[in-house]
């Protein structure tokens, strides 16, 4: 769209160069004037607007100012033509009304074009030379019948660049087809009452000059250009003034944000299968640049992650074409959301894959290493970790309310996403059922008579909250079976607990669950070492037929278990489960 774009913006700075030469050798030999169209206090913001006027207007030059601006004007013309080129331009609204004649005093260094000298007496002031077939000159006042026969001589593909350069403003949001019908006249009726302009919706040459020329500063201003990375077998159109690269880290090339931008792209290469592509749609799920709440789609052979929060937002897609994947993550913060959300489209549009994908061994060898960082990116903590466990087949999860009060989204074991089904925070229990279809291999049963005191039990837990990929099992032994303020619902426990077991279960030797572990009480002392509680597990049977589950029961007579089966059948039934905010 961008050449289409160039292609249109050259045919008017055609039309306006013959709207305003033909005096020849003539004005060489006269005072020689400059139409100034705007200064500015900064190098970067003059020489992007100079550029962008080069597109559209003939004689585009860049000085420096005696007062240490920067100009941009055109010329040098013979003051008559200087005169008609300022009421010309003026009139089809392609340059700015405060516009104005200066002479040669006030201009000190030429910084555009690169290497020009205007300035200079005796430089070239020869009017351009037209030789290609062009459209007819336009009337210094289009009216709104001369401005629709004008518009009809414009291409498709100039139909389609000034579409594009309206919905970049904001002004248009239908499809790219060259076709003016009324969303497209609605868009330019809006774009000229935002220019101050009368809202026909029909736009004047001038204005459509305009509108290319506003267009093009602002792709300037993005550094919107074509990326070929060979290594990842990626061409794409990035943003590259707000972006640069920094490095390979496998699977992503890594652009970082420029001067603040608050902008960051991953480029996606890598060789896999569908499982590979679930994989790094489960692995991106658990970065911090992937905030949790967004639309998802996954399908076979590609995947969407969208994320947004207050602090940031995000884009990824990738696919799976001949065993290679590769896509590309968009990230920004919510100011730029109009912004990013042009650029967004241009990239999906541009992005386009060959050759082979990123080698394995693509690592930056000084990059800092963790259980947090993935590629050097960091890797979403969860707000709160606790344990959990299976209680029936279809995947149905017994933890603490406590685990899940006030979370976003509740996971078991980093994959799985549970819905809370019951909660008692009077018993501190709940229930969470799983949004996808499960089928654990272990299920706890429930004895129907309670443990005695002075049994053997171990706790089947996530201590550290989750660090460990499985469950361990904590040995002690049934101290009373009731709470310290004789709650009969309590058992306590000689056993030393992290705060992360909460919500495991507590197993006999035989592997019945005869208690489910619960947080330190909130009393206001400090307990003795070794002493924890949970709730007895001759009493859950019950509290599950409130939340509508039907408790297995432990077998009758069952053989206990070797240490080592005992912690084979723990790591099976426990979860980890996590809170995210």
């Amino acid at each position: 769209m961008r050449v289409a774009a160039s292609r249109f913006i050259f045919c008017i700075a055609v039309v306006l160069g013959l709207a305003v030469f033909g005096a020849g050798d003539a004005y060489a030999q006269q005072d020689r004037v400059w139409v100034q169209l705007e200064a500015h206090p900064d190098l970067q913001t003059a020489d992007r607007r100079v550029r962008a006027y080069a597109r559209v207007l003939p004689d585009v030059n860049g000085y420096r100012l005696r007062t240490g601006w920067y100009a941009i004007a055109l010329g040098p013309y013979s003051e008559t033509d200087g005169a008609a080129v300022l009421a010309q331009l003026r009139a089809q609204g392609a340059i700015p009304q405060d516009a104005y004649l200066s002479d040669r005093e006030i201009y000190q260094q030429q910084f555009f074009p690169i290497g020009a000298t205007t300035l200079e007496q005796g430089g070239d002031t020869t009017a351009p030379t037209i030789t290609q077939p062009v459209t007819p000159v336009a009337p210094a006042r289009e009216t709104v019948a001369e401005a629709r026969q004008s518009e009809r001589l414009l291409s498709r593909e100039e139909r389609e660049a000034l579409q594009i350069a309206l919905q970049w403003f904001g002004h248009y949001n239908s499809g790219i087809d060259g076709a003016f019908g009324p969303g497209t006249r609605a868009g330019m009726t809006s774009w000229q009452e935002a220019q101050g302009l009368e809202p026909t919706g029909i736009l004047t040459t001038g204005q459509r000059a305009r509108l290319m020329a506003d267009y093009q500063a602002a792709l300037d201003a993005l550094g919107m250009q074509r990326v070929r990375d060979e290594r990842a077998g990626i061409e794409i159109d990035l943003p590259l003034a707000m972006v640069e690269f920094t490095r390979y880290e496998y699977p992503f090339a890594q652009y970082e944000a420029v001067g603040g931008s608050g902008i960051q792209v991953l480029l996606i290469s890598q060789e896999g299968t569908a499982a590979t592509l679930g994989g790094l749609y489960e692995i991106m799920q658990t970065l911090e640049i992937v905030p949790l709440e967004g639309e998802r789609t996954r399908r076979q052979n590609s995947f969407v992650l969208t994320g947004q929060n207050d602090r940031l937002r995000s884009h990824t897609v990738a696919r799976l074409e001949d065993g290679q994947i590769k896509g590309f993550t968009l990230v920004w913060t919510p100011e730029r959301d109009s912004q990013m959300a042009r650029v967004l489209d241009m990239m999906e549009s541009s992005f386009q894959t060959f050759g082979g994908t990123l080698d394995p061994g693509a690592v930056d060898p000084g990059l800092d290493q963790g259980v947090d960082l993935m590629a050097g990116l960091d890797v979403r903590q969860p707000d709160r970790a606790r344990s959990g466990f299976y209680i029936d087949g279809s995947g149905r999860v017994l933890t603490t309310a406590e685990a899940v009060q006030s979370c976003t989204r509740v996971m078991v074991d980093g994959r799985y996403e549970m819905a809370v089904s019951f909660s008692d925070p009077g018993l501190n229990v709940a229930v969470l059922q799983p949004t996808q279809a499960l089928a654990p291999s272990t299920v706890a049963g429930f004895p129907t008579v309670p443990v005695r005191i002075r049994a053997d039990v171990a706790v089947a837990g996530f201590p550290y909250d989750g660090v460990l990929d499985a469950a361990s099992l904590n040995f002690g032994t049934v101290a009373d079976m009731q709470g310290l303020d004789g709650d009969e619902r309590i058992a306590r426990l000689d056993v030393s607990l992290e705060p992360s077991e909460a919500g495991a279960p507590v197993l006999d030797a035989t592997g019945a669950v005869v208690g489910m572990a619960l947080p330190a009480p909130q009393t206001g002392r400090a307990l003795p070492d070794g002493v924890s509680f949970a709730l007895r597990g001759d009493q859950l049977a019950g509290i599950l037929d409130q939340a509508g589950v039907t408790a297995r029961r432990a077998p009758v007579d069952p053989q206990p278990m070797s240490r080592n089966a005992l912690a084979r059948y723990g790591a099976n039934l426990a979860v980890l489960v996590t809170c995210w905010n």
